[in-house]
């Protein structure tokens, strides 16, 4: 099959009859577990690019990559993987036993033919027990795919499922989402946010690609409504999400329009809505009713204004507390560019009290990309798994894992270390839907400052880490635990 080579411009609207190849739907046992390296915007210093490394489960607008079925005691996951010599982007299943503590050979659904970690799966699960693998999109200038398992709770095959929205109240073909982030509700179905690209229009002349962020529903997974809005502020938005029952949250912030740059590098603001009846309307965390979209700067959404302060805003994750209310995990620094001299890059949580937000600090790191989750357990205590300390390669994106706790609501935090001397960054750890003990999360290593192998690892609430097999010659096998040795050079 012929790979697509089409320009990755972000605002183009190229026709989607040129993505009517289909994708090589593989349904194929691999022999390990390996992740993408990707990199992105070379910034010629010495930290050779603005973020890179192994981001198997990256972004952090993606969710989720691995969800916890009590019913068959297993985590399935999902995550960007790739061939022997990383050529291409894999989009994997698989699983994690906790009765017998293994996994089986993952399972290549399909070739995503492009080695763009933007196009990285999600993964999500109805209540038949069917798996769900959404394959994203970075722009308009590929296609995305939605695959289902053809068995519940089976990662052997999947089928592609050829989906459709509604425009104009007719149902057309739904190729093309960005940044997806997929939630299910049982009795109503799919109500997954993600990002479309148009252009924005300033002094009546189009301008640069705009990131609009919206969503659309579905009671089955293949016919979609209307896609709606919900911000639209001069270049757009990035949006991270989060569900407890049915209270569906979505913190994002802003792209500033910059002329003659990116807008997207000088991110900032940090902001907040809620729905909680599937998407019919949308309140802020106090309740207030807002209109969507959003289109000014300063609106009812607005958490805090970190614009007039200068300081960019990276969110990492959206959890509730014990009372339905947000907490919102997120990282300022001062510029977009890795290396110090962009520091403090400052950890945050902020949390809706009742009454308003409160904002407190967490801890620093050195790279704006540094992203961890965020956890809240029944007891009422805090937990963040995130490259928060120094790794091998300095000032790069991830570093090495820690466990942070919190008794107090994020008021004082105790930290422990959870891999060390380490050959290459860790980053992006994932936060699985309905976490198990066992498997609380999931992320991938590489080098921040060239192309490199990417291994796959996950961890127990405890904070130990475990990496997945890179080499399989049985069809299962037990994750090795990791100690934390000496860096053999």
């Amino acid at each position: 099959m012929k790979k697509i080579l089409l320009p990755l411009f972000l605002g183009c609207m190229l026709p989607l009859c040129l993505f009517a190849q289909q994708p090589l739907t593989l349904n194929k046992p691999d022999t390990g577990y390996r992740g993408i390296w990707y990199s992105n915007e070379p910034s010629n210093d010495e930290y050779v690019y603005k973020y890179s490394g192994g981001l198997a489960t990256y972004p952090a607008n993606h969710y989720p990559f691995s969800i916890y079925v009590p019913e068959v005691d297993k985590t399935f996951f999902c995550y960007g993987g790739t061939d022997p010599s990383g050529s291409t982007l894999l989009h994997m299943v698989s699983y994690f036993d906790h009765k017998t503590g293994l996994v089986p050979r993952p399972t290549i659904v399909l070739d995503k033919e492009t080695d763009n970690a933007h196009d990285n799966p999600v993964l999500n699960i109805d209540a038949e027990g069917n798996l769900w693998i959404f394959s994203t999109a970075h722009g308009t200038s590929s296609p995305s795919y939605i695959h289902k398992s053809k068995r519940p709770y089976d990662i052997a095959e999947f089928e592609q499922i050829h989906a459709t929205k509604t425009e104009a109240g007719k149902p057309v073909a739904m190729d093309n989402f960005s940044y997806l982030q997929t939630w299910y509700q049982p009795g109503n179905g799919f109500i997954n946010l993600f990002t479309h690209y148009d252009r924005n229009v300033i002094a009546g002349q189009p301008s640069k690609p705009r990131r609009t962020i919206g969503y659309m529903t579905s009671p089955d997974g293949i016919t979609y409504s209307e896609w709606k809005d919900l911000a639209a502020i001069e270049e757009g938005h990035y949006q991270t999400s989060g569900q407890s029952g049915n209270t569906l949250g979505t913190s994002f912030n802003f792209h500033p329009v910059k002329e003659g740059e990116n807008g997207l590098n000088y991110r900032t603001n940090l902001y907040y809505i809620q729905t909680t009846d599937f998407g019919k309307s949308w309140q802020t965390a106090s309740g207030e009713d807002v209109q969507i979209p959003l289109n000014k700067i300063q609106n009812p959404a607005l958490v805090k204004d970190f614009f007039s302060q200068g300081l960019l805003v990276y969110i990492n994750d959206l959890a509730f507390d014990q009372d339905e209310r947000p907490v919102i995990l997120f990282v300022t620094s001062r510029g977009y560019e890795a290396g110090p001299q962009n520091e403090p890059r400052t950890w945050h949580t902020a949390r809706f009290t009742g009454s308003d937000w409160e904002i407190l600090t967490v801890t620093g790191s050195d790279n704006n990309y540094d992203m961890g989750s965020l956890y809240i357990d029944e007891e009422g205590i805090w937990r963040i798994i995130g490259p928060t300390a120094t790794g091998p390669q300095a000032y790069n994106t991830g570093g090495e894992m820690v466990l942070w706790t919190s008794r107090d609501q994020g008021k004082t935090w105790k930290s422990k270390p959870m891999t060390a001397n380490s050959l290459l960054n860790h980053s992006y750890a994932r936060r699985p839907v309905q976490v198990h003990d066992d498997f609380y999360a999931f992320w991938a290593d590489g080098n921040g400052r060239e192309k490199s192998i990417s291994r796959l690892y996950f961890s127990d609430k405890k904070g130990n880490v475990f990496q997945l097999p890179t080499e399989m010659t049985e069809d299962f096998a037990k994750p090795a635990k990791v100690k934390k040795t000496a860096r053999k050079e």
